[in-house]
Order: C-alpha cells, then sequence, then structure tokens
C-alpha cells in the first residue's frame, strides 16, 4: 500500500544510504532543486495575471527566442544552487557556458556539478500547457578544491548520480531517480510540501502511444516514416493512439505513466536533431531506463554518446522499450541514409 503521507525530505533522508558517496550533500542538492521548483510553480501559476509571458527579447545561446519565463526559471534554479553552496558548477540550456562556483575561501570543495533545462516547454505557458523543469546531476571529474573545467560536464550520460523533473501541469510533481528507481512527488500548494504519490514507477510492458511532430513527417528520416505508418496500421493491437502536447517533460511524463514512445529525430532541417543530449535527452534515458524503459538515437544507447560540446543535439528516441526497439528495427534498414 502506498505511503502517502511521506514528504519528499523524509524519502531523502530515509533513502539516503543508497548513494555511493553518502556525505548529505546530494540529498541537500536535490532538496534546493526541490526548493527552486516549488518557486518556479509559484510563478508559472501566476502566468495570465502578471507580466511574465511572452518573448524577453533576446536568444539563448541555440538562436531559439527565451521567453521571460526561461529567464525567470533559469535565474531562480541558478541562484538557489549558487546560495546555497552545494555545488561546484551548473550547466543550463539558457547559458552559453558553463558557471564555476568559488565559495568564499576561494576554492570550491563540493562534489557535485547540475546541467538543466530550466522550464522546458515554455513556448506553451501562453496558451496553459504544461511545462516542466529537467534535470541532471554529475560527480566532478576534476580534483576537488580546483575549479571545475568542461570535462566535468561533458561527461556520458552512464555517470550521471541522479536525474529528474518537475512538471507544472495540473498537479505539480517531481519525478526523479538516484540509480535506484524512479518515484514522483506531488506538490500540496497549500502547505508548500511533496508527497510521495507515485512509488516505483515503470512504464508498462506494452505501449499504445506514439509521441512525434507529424508536421514534419516530409523530413523525417525514411526509418521513422515507416515506424510511423506501422504504428497508424490496422491490425490486432494497433493502429496506436497519436499523442502530442510539445513539451518533452509531458509527453515523457505520460507515456511513462501510461505507455508509449516519444519521438523527436533528425530531419533534413536539424540534421543532427533538435533536443539537447546533456540537459533533455541524458536525465530523461536514465529515468527511463530505470523505469524499465529505453532511450536511444534511434541505433545507439543514449546513455553511451560521449559528449563533445555543451550544447550537443541528438535524435531522441525514448519510452516503453518494447516500442523503442521496434522503431530501432525500422531505423536501422535505412543506417546510411540521410533525411529527406
Amino acid at each position: 500500500m502506498t505511503d502517502k503521507s511521506k514528504t519528499l525530505g523524509e524519502f531523502i533522508i530515509n533513502n539516503q544510504g543508497e548513494f555511493k558517496y553518502s556525505s548529505g550533500e546530494l540529498s541537500r542538492l536535490i532538496n534546493s532543486i526541490r526548493l527552486a521548483g516549488k518557486v518556479v510553480n509559484h510563478e508559472v501559476n501566476k502566468a495570465g495575471l502578471v507580466d511574465i509571458l511572452g518573448s524577453a527579447g533576446d536568444e539563448n545561446v541555440q538562436g531559439e527566442d527565451q521567453q521571460k519565463l526561461d529567464v525567470y526559471a533559469n535565474d531562480v534554479f541558478i541562484n538557489t544552487l549558487v546560495k546555497r553552496e552545494i555545488v561546484c558548477g551548473i550547466a543550463s540550456e539558457e547559458e552559453d557556458d558553463y558557471i564555476s562556483i568559488i565559495g568564499n575561501n576561494k576554492k570550491n570543495d563540493n562534489k557535485y556539478v547540475v546541467l538543466m533545462d530550466p522550464l522546458d516547454g515554455s513556448s506553451n505557458i501562453d496558451v496553459n500547457v504544461s511545462v516542466g523543469t529537467i534535470f541532471s546531476i554529475y560527480r566532478r571529474v576534476t580534483p576537488e578544491g580546483s575549479p571545475v573545467t568542461l570535462e566535468d560536464f561533458l561527461q556520458p550520460g552512464n555517470k550521471q548520480v541522479a536525474a529528474g523533473y518537475i512538471v507544472y501541469g495540473t498537479s505539480t510533481m517531481l519525478v526523479y531517480t538516484t540509480g535506484h528507481g524512479v518515484n514522483g512527488f506531488t506538490l500540496l500548494p497549500a502547505i508548500g510540501t511533496y508527497y510521495l504519490s507515485h512509488p516505483n514507477m515503470k512504464f508498462p510492458e506494452n505501449g499504445n502511444i506514439y509521441s512525434v511532430n507529424e508536421g514534419n513527417y516530409v523530413h523525417f528520416p525514411q526509418g521513422v516514416k515507416d515506424y510511423i505508418k506501422y504504428c497508424q496500421k490496422e491490425e490486432e493491437d494497433r493502429p496506436y493512439t497519436s499523442r502530442y502536447i510539445g513539451s518533452l517533460v509531458s509527453d515523457f511524463h505520460r507515456n511513462m505513466i501510461k505507455g508509449g514512445i516519444y519521438i523527436y529525430p533528425n530531419t533534413s532541417q536539424n540534421p543532427n536533431g533538435k533536443l539537447r543530449l546533456l540537459y533533455e535527452c541524458n536525465p530523461m534515458s536514465f529515468i527511463a531506463e530505470q523505469a524499465g524503459g529505453s532511450a536511444s538515437n534511434g541505433f545507439d544507447r543514449i546513455l553511451d554518446i560521449q559528449p563533445n560540446e555543451l550544447h550537443q543535439r541528438v535524435p531522441f528516441f525514448c519510452g516503453t522499450k518494447s516500442m523503442v526497439e521496434k522503431a530501432e528495427s525500422f531505423m536501422k534498414k535505412y543506417k546510411s541514409s540521410p533525411a529527406v
């Protein structure tokens, strides 16, 4: 029976022994993300009542328009992590470069770096569609006490010590893993506390939802086109249902609960894909695998990809394991064929 009276704070304390380097630092780090998420949730829920909607008038490093809430969420998470002095470095989708954090003693003895997408799907805010925050935590590889370097951030996803997301929707949920399963916590706004609502989350063994922006169909690789036709074919267990929100966190969250696959492939316009490996694909892949799902770039496991730049993009196939494997089987028929 689910113990829905257990708070996120209690859960973190009770499970701290699972961490390989149990010093309390990772627990405090997750607690800080919890706090920043509550602050952002409060602002998201005021959208439409205060001047927080629309474009901020700037572009991020990817050349995408920054929304006002992108900037706000980015500032909240960075300030929360910096002021609590629990990380040695931060990389954000909204920042050109990583941030090296130096303590009052002119060095930083903290062990962890955080990579994040502060507000995924922010263009949906104007129409009151669910958005989210994605975060990824690694143990630094450079010596403690020294400034972080690019090497600390360019680690493959299989080196993550924790990852999670916060979905700001009809209810606000924080879902995370430290490599020992996936658990979801729902915010009770009246008292500002997250309670364990979805313990040991798992992808169903079979799914019937496919999530892809079919408006880009003509630009997809042939393997993706063939897989979509497979999903639509009239068979005993098909056609599958098409569901696409346009917010990775929301689409992933639904598919993990109901069973489905999320696809954002490379296209003729974006030959390397569009989603960021470090801020979106790695953390979601870690969560997916811990929930019994799978994630790949259409050919190879996402978590085994060696990053070569902070804002690297990759194609993304993620969800119910059997569905991802079926999509990969279509992709591998055209492995040398580019998107057309």
